[in-house]
């Protein structure tokens, strides 16, 4: 990289470190385009169109990351950009810049790994929780040599380019300087008002898509479209359409309105038996994919316990995630409503004093306890819980000499449950009912789990979570058993989400799949459930297994009761929607963007299908539905 000095001077810094960046930058990408070669479509337009828009937009983002380094060569005086001082500060600044550019690709490569995808909004999330973060990644990867090693390649290449590129004279004057800087400043707003993030898409396969992104570009772009107004970016319906559409489809046989006031969803549930009001403990398990599971056909033996629990308990074996996040599952599961897009209501403004599964048990005299083995800050979850009546019992609350491991994500799962036990007990001397919420942890990198529990050594990877897990519910039931409250409660055991969202699709569904037991064998009756569910039908489908009479503002159904084709599911990634019905899915997409398929829940293959006017409309009636009833503040609670 020798350039003449004459024309380039004190700006080949400038021109060499572009250069530089760019070629890490295709690096990555072929990396990464090899790393998913079987997922993605690999013809040679296909891998051209992805590497030339990929392209374009690693030079949107150097243009825009160059911007101080020209200011600074623009501006600073010959005699001190010629001395000693300033050679110092360029050539630390290329072998800075280039250990950041290697830190960055080594991050990208990681992330997608996990996630099939450039840093999107879940990297923001991420970000803003710096401790939960960065403890993964110490105890998940070896630093050591990473960092080691990327030293020594940057401190190789600041080598080479002082030797070969940088140029101290300039026969450029202080005026034509002063231009180029004018330029370059420029170059920032033309790309704020002319290039979309939308250009990346440039394939009917998502993943070729995302190679074709730029991970600063679009970490930039979900930081700062975090929150989407369903009504600017996705198709609506009038107001006149959506209030009597969204009744018809919250209708149930055995509900009534409370009012003919078309907006008021406010339902009657009448229940044909007495009430039973037993313990509930719902336990939501982190990333409990249910093809970890033998009984939906893994080989692996991962989860005999959960196995053997399910022949003694009403199994749902079609239920489906909403989302890909735990606060995604802990809003489907809580408050029993739609994904809305954007961030998860757990996480957003007004989310005070909901109506909810908690709501509904402390109209009843229960106590509502949300148990969590990690620090509750963490997504919003202590705060969201609190100010919706929930006690709290997070990983500050347990003493030190209880915990016989913990990762930064939390405590080993039996702790957590021990704790529940101890709750249990307590409510019991004191002749009180208890709703328990607990949200597990081992089940998440870096995969650390007490010695001498399964066969499998910690840190046993993913299968040695998910078999610790299993075996850390099997032992808490097991104590329970021991208890004078077990036959008077109910055990729901239920993913927050699925281990993986990653997919050659816009909404893998298949891999949304996640199990739902529930086990109370003197209150419920075992057996099998194989109609299509949602995860926001759990909260009412349990109170319905109990009898519950209650005034409901629940999205979700009790497929118990349920007439049959009405059974529906929604599912959300990043930004798109999805809407699931019989064999056919609606996917709703920015820009009011709409795709139609027919699918096959059990191969994951999708075939495209011509646009279906009534499905839409039930989408749209749905999801609009929901984002209204949330803005407007009319899913609080009944008093």
């Amino acid at each position: 990289m020798n350039f003449d000095k004459s024309v380039f001077g004190r700006f080949s810094v400038v021109i060499t470190a572009g250069v530089l960046w760019f070629v890490l930058g295709m690096v990555l990408r072929v990396a990464l385009t090899l790393f998913s070669y079987h997922t993605i479509i690999a013809t040679p337009w296909e891998l051209c169109k992805v590497f030339v828009v990929g392209g374009f937009f690693d030079l949107v983002v150097i243009g825009q990351a160059l911007l101080p380094l020209i200011l600074y060569v623009s501006l600073v005086p010959q005699r001190f950009f010629a001395g000693k001082c300033n050679k110092i500060i360029l050539t630390c600044f290329i072998w800075i810049s280039t250990v950041v550019m290697l830190l960055l690709g080594i991050t990208e490569f990681y992330f997608w790994a996990e996630f099939q995808a450039r840093f999107n909004f879940i990297a923001v999330d991420y970000l803003v929780y710096t401790q939960e973060l960065m403890g993964m990644i110490r105890e998940g990867y070896p630093l050591k040599a990473l960092f080691s090693g990327m030293a020594i390649c940057a401190s190789i290449l600041t080598f080479f380019i002082w030797k070969k590129s940088l140029c101290w004279t300039t026969s450029i004057s202080f005026k034509k300087r002063l231009g180029i800087l004018g330029i370059f400043l420029l170059f920032p707003i033309l790309v704020f008002f002319a290039v979309s993030a939308n250009w990346k898409n440039v394939s009917t396969n998502v993943l070729n898509n995302e190679l074709a992104g730029n991970g600063s570009y679009e970490f930039l772009s979900a930081f700062r479209n975090n929150e989407l107004e369903y009504d600017r970016y996705y198709k609506t319906i009038s107001k006149e359409e959506l209030d009597p559409e969204l009744r018809g489809l919250l209708q149930e046989s055995n509900s009534q309105y409370s009012s003919s006031d078309l907006g008021d969803l406010t339902k009657v549930i009448t229940a044909a038996g007495p009430e039973k009001h037993p313990n509930i403990v719902v336990i939501t398990v982190e990333s409990l994919s249910s093809d970890y599971l033998g009984i939906f056909g893994n080989k692996e033996g991962l989860t005999p316990n959960l196995d053997k629990i399910a022949q003694d308990s009403l199994l749902f074996t079609r239920v489906y995630a909403t989302g890909t996040r735990t606060v995604r599952g802990l809003e489907a599961l809580t408050l029993s409503i739609p994904p809305t897009p954007g961030q998860s209501i757990v996480r957003r403004p007004d989310n005070a004093d909901m109506f909810s599964l908690g709501s509904v048990l402390n109209s009843r005299d229960y106590k509502s306890w949300f148990i969590y083995g990690g620090y509750g800050y963490f997504d919003n979850m202590n705060d969201f819980y609190e100010k919706n009546n929930y006690q709290i019992l997070d990983r500050t609350s347990i003493p030190k000499e209880k915990i016989m491991t913990e990762t930064v994500w939390g405590v080993a799962d039996e702790v957590v449950f021990g704790e529940a036990v101890e709750n249990l007990d307590k409510a019991y001397a004191n002749g009180e009912k208890t709703f328990q919420m607990i949200m597990t942890t081992s089940n998440h990198r870096p995969y650390i789990y007490p010695d001498g529990r399964i066969d499998i050594p910690s840190p046993g990877g993913r299968n040695g979570s998910v078999k610790y897990t299993d075996w850390a519910i099997g032992n808490f039931l097991a104590e329970a058993k021991k208890h004078p409250w077990f036959n008077n409660t109910v055990f729901v055991i239920v993913a927050d989400h699925q281990a993986s969202s990653a997919g050659n699709t816009e909404v893998p569904i298949k891999k949304y799949h996640i199990p739902l037991i529930v086990y109370a064998p003197q209150l419920i009756k075992p057996g099998r459930v194989d109609r299509l569910m949602s995860q926001i039908d759990v909260a009412p489908t349990l109170l319905g297994l109990l009898d519950f009479s209650y005034t409901s503002r629940f999205m979700g159904y009790d497929v118990m009761k349920l007439p049959e084709n009405k059974e529906r599911i929604f599912i959300s990634t990043y930004q798109n929607i999805a809407y699931g019905k019989g064999d056919k899915l609606v996917v709703l997409e920015p820009k009011k963007q709409v795709s139609f398929y027919q699918i096959n829940y059990e191969t994951g293959e999708y075939i495209k299908q011509a646009p279906d006017s009534d499905l839409l409309k039930e989408a749209i009636t749905w999801y609009q539905g929901a984002s209204t009833l949330y803005k407007e503040g009319k899913y609080g609670a009944v008093h």
